[in-house]
């Protein structure tokens, strides 16, 4: 038996966009190594950074248990862990700092250990899991049981999957990294942290209790700017029936008003959703949820199914208003489809928010203008503004990469500051983002003000689109890179980098 101390180092408290949303989820990832280990009969706790107030907390966690492992596992579930963000790397490297000085051996898992393990063991850490990284995990696990100070090399010979540093040199074994495990699957350890934290957040900032469950892992879809470091391109999903006793569980053990699934696409197929509610119904009814998708999978009975499951509220990776940038990115859907898809959800009273990219390369004022045309007539309730982020490994990275400035990650998720030479500077972005997300309020307001409409907030934002699109000029960057949207001849719609 080995002690254990898992732990991630996403710190809610030094991303202050976050912070002031109060919209907190434990680290399901986390929580679900840990309940595996746990299960396999080690003894494990967990420190919980997501509500901490500093790496103090970490400090004071392992000191006190001096565990005989560190297994920093972030959460892969979440979509801040990965973004990469530099603030959250230096906490982690902290953590590793705190972890050895208390004779703790450590392994390193996440997206950002994944893409850049070299910096992630010269800080400290002595293997990084590559990907999700399970399968290696279990074995380490056990040879670590067997041998606590065993070396390195010993511990990692023969396993795939796995960086770690044999003497000056650093080693690099990929591949392996969805193996399937041999241990069974075991409920996330929710036990381990202190879940009454969260929902006082919730209620105090919003009223209600939500809580994170994910039916899949990984996406099929091929967007250029997507990372992928922990399930590469597979989509794994698990079985209906078993999601909906999970939810279940969820509804007894914590009472929760609402969830998130943290699926980068839920449901996929009508069938699964179909059998999904089905599942719950016959579980005694389910919980109102939230979920991520795509406007291609939304079909009329994709809608119902949803509905009948009592999904509340969708997401759609919308992008952009430009079909033109659509077919840059790889998106594989239409404006066509984005807008049908709004129009099936809220037939069946389900709330709709766009995620919208800006600053894609080669976007022009067109491309924005379009996006504002298409938030103008789908009318969706929410909208995620972001500007394009180019992480390594992506097609879009290989794209930009010629360009990109000294800044190569955010610090926060509120930075919002472009990375490479785009058609525009960052404050021209922030400024679009914010007209946008006051297009979207005044439209809303208006719905709730039935048929009488603020004249004067439209007439306000108009002015301000005018004013901004008087200095769009002075606002591009002087010097664009190289790599432009051009029309391939004979191929409509498709289009090249030069």
């Amino acid at each position: 038996m080995l002690s254990v101390l898992v732990a991630h180092a996403y710190f809610l408290k030094i991303d202050q966009k976050q912070w002031q949303r109060s919209k907190p989820y434990p680290p399901l990832a986390t929580l679900q190594v840990a309940a595996s280990l746990r299960l396999a009969g080690h003894r494990v706790a967990v420190f919980d950074a997501m509500l901490a107030e500093d790496v103090a907390e970490f400090d004071a966690a392992v000191n006190v248990l001096r565990p005989q492992l560190a297994l920093l596992y972030e959460d892969t579930f979440n979509f801040l862990s990965k973004m990469c963000l530099a603030k959250m790397r230096q906490v982690a490297f902290a953590m590793i700092a705190s972890a050895r000085r208390a004779g703790s051996r450590v392994i390193v898992a996440g997206p950002d250990a994944s893409d850049a393990p070299e910096a992630y063991l010269a800080a400290g850490g002595e293997i990084v899991l590559l990907g999700e990284g399970l399968s290696s995990l279990e074995v380490l696990i056990d040879r670590l049981a067997l041998e606590p100070r065993a070396q390195v090399g010993t511990l990692v010979a023969g396993l795939p999957g796995l960086a770690s540093r044999l003497g000056a040199t650093t080693s690099i074994v990929k591949g392996g990294a969805l193996v399937p495990v041999s241990r069974p699957a075991a409920l996330p350890a929710w036990d381990l942290i202190d879940l009454e934290r969260y929902r006082a957040m919730w209620l105090r900032a919003h009223g209600f209790f939500s809580l994170n469950m994910a039916a899949s892992r990984g996406c099929s879809f091929r967007c250029h700017w997507c990372a992928k470091p922990t399930w590469g391109n597979h989509y794994l999903q698990r079985d209906p029936a078993q999601v909906a006793k999970e939810m279940a569980h969820l509804k007894r053990a914590f009472s929760p008003d609402h969830i998130w699934f943290a699926d980068d696409i839920f449901g996929f197929r009508v069938e699964w959703v179909e059998k999904f509610a089905a599942s719950i119904a016959a579980e005694g009814g389910g919980i109102p949820f939230t979920i991520q998708t795509r406007a291609d999978l939304i079909s009329a009975a994709m809608a119902r199914a949803l509905a009948s499951a009592q999904c509340r509220e969708v997401w759609i990776g919308a992008e952009s208003g430009s079909q033109r940038i659509l077919d840059a990115m790889n998106k594989g859907t239409s404006i066509e489809q984005i807008v049908l898809a709004r129009k099936r959800l809220r037939e069946q009273g389900i709330r709709v928010g766009f995620f919208i990219q800006l600053g894609y390369l080669g976007e022009q004022l067109q491309d924005i203008l379009a996006t504002r045309d298409l938030i103008e007539a789908a009318r969706p309730d929410d909208i995620g503004v972001s500007v394009s982020y180019p992480l390594p490994g992506t097609k879009f990275h290989e794209l930009v990469k010629a360009q990109l400035q000294a800044k190569t990650h955010w610090q926060e998720s509120d930075d919002l500051a472009m990375m490479f030479a785009g058609t525009y500077d960052t404050q021209f972005y922030r400024a679009v983002r914010d007209l946008l997300h006051d297009q979207v309020a005044i439209e809303t307001g208006n719905r709730q003000r039935a048929g009488d409409p603020d004249l004067t907030a439209m007439r306000a934002l108009r002015r301000r689109w005018e004013i901004l699109l008087a200095s769009e000029k002075q606002c591009r960057n002087a010097v664009v890179g190289h790599a432009q949207l051009q029309p391939r001849p004979g191929a409509s719609g498709t289009y090249a980098t030069t």
